[in-house]
């Protein structure tokens, strides 16, 4: 998805990391607003990255635990919590011995599910649901989003004059948040890492791949794939690039096919 370059000045809502420009994500974070001042249970439902645990600790200041977990760990929670934060309600096993200790202690929870699970027995543990759209149905959030992440990976490096331009960027959106942070963050490193760094890493990864035979000509491609690609980006054309490499037109078609560019 292209990112449109925005002219309005970026800012987060509240102090929650909860980015809510796109309408969808209002209405969560009004919904969420709602069960600030409400003792209920609600259950938060979207794709992994969209959020869910970040709008839950927003609602509530409360012990987390995943739904992965050993059952008789969460029990041991809700009996002794009076408020819990349960990610992943979904892959929780055993729920009707969870609500029995739910039932006995009252504990309030707020919890989180990439799936819409909503049956007899988890209809008696929630009297409301958010659904969070995918990022990439939430156009307005992307850039926003992508700025602040910007912003967290300029505090974390300690570079706070870093320039980085991601207004024309194409996001991987495939991971929603996740995905978007490791682009941002990635682009960031790229803009740090000097010769000296690269050639490092390189010799890293020779170093896992270093002793058969012929292994010259098998880790070529490692250096030729992103040159190739660099002059094309560059010069535009086969001809420009063959001359500026100062290599024939023939042997560079030659790689450009073998490399199937």
């Amino acid at each position: 998805m292209a990112v449109k370059n925005h002219a309005v000045a970026v800012q987060v809502v509240d102090a929650t990391n909860f980015i809510a420009y796109n309408r969808a994500s209002k209405e969560a974070l009004k919904s969420a607003n709602l069960l600030k001042s409400l003792d209920i249970n609600a259950l938060i439902i979207g794709e992994e990255g969209v959020g869910k645990k970040t709008l839950a600790k927003y609602i509530l200041n409360a012990p987390i635990i995943d739904g992965s977990e050993n059952i008789e760990a969460i029990i041991n929670l809700v009996l002794d919590c009076q408020k819990l934060i349960i990610s992943n309600f979904d892959k929780i096993k055993h729920i009707d011995i969870l609500y029995d200790a739910f039932q006995k202690n009252k504990t309030r929870i707020i919890a989180t599910s990439t799936k819409n699970i909503f049956n007899k027995i988890s209809d008696k543990f929630f009297s409301l649901s958010i659904n969070l759209p995918p990022l990439r149905e939430r156009e307005e959030d992307i850039y926003p989003l992508a700025k602040k992440f910007l912003d967290d990976a300029k505090r974390d490096f300690g570079f706070d004059e870093i320039l980085v331009d991601i207004d024309k960027k194409m996001f991987d959106l495939s991971k929603n948040a996740y995905s978007l942070k490791y682009n941002i963050y990635k682009l960031v490193i790229e803009k740090l890492m000097n010769e000296e760094d690269v050639m490092q890493i390189l010799q890293e990864l020779f170093l896992k791949r270093l002793g058969s035979n012929n292994d010259y000509r098998n880790n070529l491609y490692i250096y030729e794939i992103p040159l190739i690609k660099a002059g094309f980006c560059k010069f535009k054309s086969q001809l420009k690039i063959s001359e500026k490499f100062g290599i024939n037109r023939n042997t560079l078609r030659k790689k450009i096919n073998e490399y199937k560019l």
